[in-house]
């Protein structure tokens, strides 16, 4: 049965895949819109609230083992219909904790499940690209964006109208049991590819033989349980790591540098967020074709050079116009870096998956915390330099990436 009327195969298959990024940032930003009401009907005290937010992360990124594991079980298909099953439960089961020990639990399993979601919805669109040799993973993440602008969106309309979460969390749970129902039956199967996904081909066709040798031996004996990561993937995790640490920073902090350092006023100061958010979610519907372009290599070298490069130029320019203008090459720039990189991981098997993703979401757990502690000692401009560090750090790294065409053939954009 075709979704909404569309017979393309491809197109069939993009919407569902794009269905889970769309349910992930449904799901995690309505409890997130929520948390003052948490705060008050658990009587959390600020420390509180941040342990509820740390473990949450900390379930994610601590959830590569068993991701592994699953996917290899599973397979990306299965695990992210259980664990986006799972996803949908816990929100009714967070509305009546019945104290904060309980919620720190079900928070817990919660970042677990997003952990096991996001690498398996992030293999559903690699495994998209390799099929049908057609880029689509950057427009595919704009999608998370819109599934948590639609969850502000609900949250603020039940606010409106009733200040139970209960309700709330119900209404948003069969929201997201009906799109889990319409992705489901057109997830790409998962096909056997054994161990040939190594460190393969790089984007100019060229093989890293000798890697490859060495890695069988290891990726055999080590079949029933995790493989040692190759110097390859620790190199797309450290990409992905620091990507995540701009990008959570970007969140987290540019308010606070336009009111304290830019002065700007109550009005204007979330205009920072705003004007990175916008770049970021426009990038990525405009990335795939970039993409196809000019590789992927070029577009996270250079995108992340020109963040890096545009932020560490604004800062001591000073001034409302120059800072908005680094804050958008940030989020220009940045956009494309995690797509990229979790496709290269993809090629490289589950494992590399797994684990690509979680040092992604020590990134953005970490990240912001760092910057604090930088900013807490020498300034916020000072913070902001690391931030731009963080950015030229993934250029550095995907300078040792190689990057792997599809089948050695150009790809082609989805428009």
């Amino acid at each position: 049965m075709p979704v909404l009327g569309v017979r393309d195969d491809f197109r069939r298959a993009q919407l569902a895949i794009a269905a889970l990024f769309c349910f992930l940032g449904f799901q995690y930003a309505t409890w997130a819109a929520r948390l003052p009401t948490l705060k008050t009907r658990l009587g959390l005290s600020a420390e509180e609230l941040g342990l509820l937010l740390m473990v949450c992360g900390a379930g994610a990124a601590a959830s590569f083992p068993l991701v592994a594991h699953l996917m290899k079980r599973l397979g990306s298909g299965r695990l992210a219909f259980v664990s986006a099953l799972s996803l949908a439960a816990l929100l009714p089961a967070l509305s009546v904790a019945p104290n904060y020990p309980v919620a720190l639990l079900i928070i817990c399993c919660d970042g677990v499940a997003v952990g096991c979601l996001n690498v398996a919805m992030n293999a559903q669109g690699a495994a998209l690209e390799a099929k049908y040799r057609r880029t689509a993973m950057a427009q595919l993440h704009a999608t998370f964006s819109g599934g948590s602008l639609g969850a502000a969106l609900l949250a603020s309309g039940m606010n409106g109208l009733t200040s139970a979460l209960t309700a709330h969390f119900a209404v948003a749970a069969v929201l997201l049991l009906l799109l889990l129902c319409v992705a489901r039956p057109h997830l790409l199967p998962d096909e056997q590819h054994g161990a040939a996904q190594d460190d393969g081909q790089d984007s100019e066709g060229t093989t890293d033989q000798r890697e490859s040798e060495k890695a069988r031996p290891s990726q055999k004996a080590g079949r029933r349980g995790l493989t040692l990561p190759s110097r390859m993937t620790l190199w797309m995790g450290c990409a992905m790591a620091f990507g995540t640490v701009t990008e959570g920073a970007m969140n987290d902090w540019s308010a606070l540098y336009m009111k304290d350092v830019v002065k700007a006023s109550a009005q204007l100061a979330p205009m920072g967020i705003a004007v990175v958010s916008v770049m970021m979610v426009l990038a990525r519907v405009f990335a795939d074709g970039w993409r196809s372009r000019w590789g992927d290599a070029r577009v996270v070298r250079l995108g992340s050079a020109l963040a890096g490069t545009g932020l560490a130029l604004a800062l001591p320019a000073g001034g409302l116009v120059p800072t908005l203008i680094g804050f958008a090459c940030v989020g220009l720039g940045v956009a494309a870096v995690t797509p990229c990189v979790y496709v290269a991981a993809a090629a490289k098997g589950s494992d590399a998956l797994a684990l690509v993703a979680a040092m992604g979401t020590t990134g953005l757990l970490a990240g912001p915390a760092l910057i604090g502690f930088i900013a807490g000692a020498g300034g916020l401009v000072w913070g902001m330099a690391a931030v731009a560090g963080s950015a030229l750090i993934v250029s550095l790294c995907a300078t040792q990436i190689r990057w792997k065409a599809l089948a050695g053939e150009p790809v082609e954009a989805v428009n």
